[in-house]
């Protein structure tokens, strides 16, 4: 009996029957809807998609069946607990495969806080014409907290629109080719974020959920960033420490804040970030773009490829930091 793929994200019948057909009999597929997925799972030599309600990982890794996960999203918190960490199932993930339309989602809510779209916006409703300040990011320098493909992406992106760009990473060697290309001024090891922060104009948070990524901007960070600056999170909502960038927009240290991501997600009703002026929120729609599915379906063949000759994955995660060591990244940019 051939091993089973099972998936369980939003993937059309035409996509499954193109798997089938690449895959010519090798491996059976179920196509688990998320209401099903946490006993379907157990049927699984890979496991290919994003579960989004809660799976019993412990008693998973102890039927040891499961010998991969593709995550169909770049965040892989979902997945790696204790136990799927300690064991032997390998992991991997969409680091850097939506960069492009990740990096489309910070422009829009960098320029929209210096353009103050959101101000008009409401102004609009109201029919008022009325002309009010704004800034602009000429002139200003950005910080780019996590330089992997998303982080790489965007420096591309905004380079034509500032000519001050630095960056950090846990790897900062392979972004450092960038430095030669005129993208970016310079690339930095992540312990390194605290004294760039009084510099920045801009800050640019990319990151993956980790333990040492856990609330990396907190208030000791917020107090070194620069009077004014601007904060905008792409990578994960515990990131940021929300009550502290709270307290910066309250005393204006924080000239705005754009996120996609936030803790708690989704964001409370009464909080009071909503009424914010200064504050631009989409909800976690960074990723989306019609071709995100189609992609992730062939970065999963692609890979279906490798694994069958025992390759290393496009994306393999190292598991104790939760994402990919830069030898197995796809490039996208």
């Amino acid at each position: 009996m051939p091993p089973t793929i099972v998936t369980c994200f939003p993937v059309s019948e035409t996509l499954v029957q193109k798997m089938r057909s690449q895959l010519d009999g090798r491996f059976e597929i179920i196509a688990s809807e998320q209401e099903q997925i946490a006993e379907n799972i157990f049927e699984a030599d890979i496991f290919f998609g994003h579960a989004k309600v809660p799976v019993d990982w412990p008693a998973v890794v102890k039927a040891g069946k499961l010998d991969w996960i593709q995550s169909s999203a770049a965040g892989l918190d979902h997945c790696l607990t204790p136990e799927v960490i300690a064991s032997d199932i390998l992991v991997s993930g969409c680091s850097g495969l939506f960069a492009r339309q990740v990096s489309e989602q910070t422009l829009a809510l960098l320029m929209g806080l210096i353009r103050r779209t959101n101000v008009f916006f409401k102004a609009q409703a109201k029919k008022e014409f009325i002309r009010r300040p704004t800034d602009n990011l000429y002139g200003k320098k950005v910080l780019i907290v996590g330089f992997g493909g998303n982080g790489q992406r965007i420096a591309r992106v905004l380079r034509p629109l500032t000519d001050s760009i630095v960056a950090t990473d846990f790897y900062p060697e392979p972004g450092r080719p960038l430095v030669g290309e005129g993208i970016v001024e310079s690339v930095h090891a992540a312990d390194e974020l605290d004294s760039l922060l009084p510099d920045a104009d801009v800050v640019i948070v990319t990151l993956p959920l980790s333990e040492m990524n856990e609330q990396l901007l907190a208030a000791k960070q917020f107090g070194l960033m620069k009077k004014g600056a601007y904060l905008i999170n792409v990578g994960r909502g515990s990131v940021v420490d929300t009550q502290a960038m709270v307290d910066c927009l309250n005393t204006g240290r924080l000239s705005g804040v754009g996120f996609d991501v936030v803790d708690p997600e989704p964001l409370p009703v009464d909080s009071e970030l909503w009424m914010m002026e200064n504050v631009i929120i989409s909800p976690h729609v960074g990723a989306q773009s019609p071709l995100r599915v189609p992609t992730t379906v062939d970065l999963f063949l692609e890979n279906v490829n490798r694994y069958e000759q025992k390759s290393s994955l496009l994306n393999q995660v190292n598991k104790e930091l939760g994402f990919p060591h830069p030898d197995h990244r796809i490039e996208l940019i």
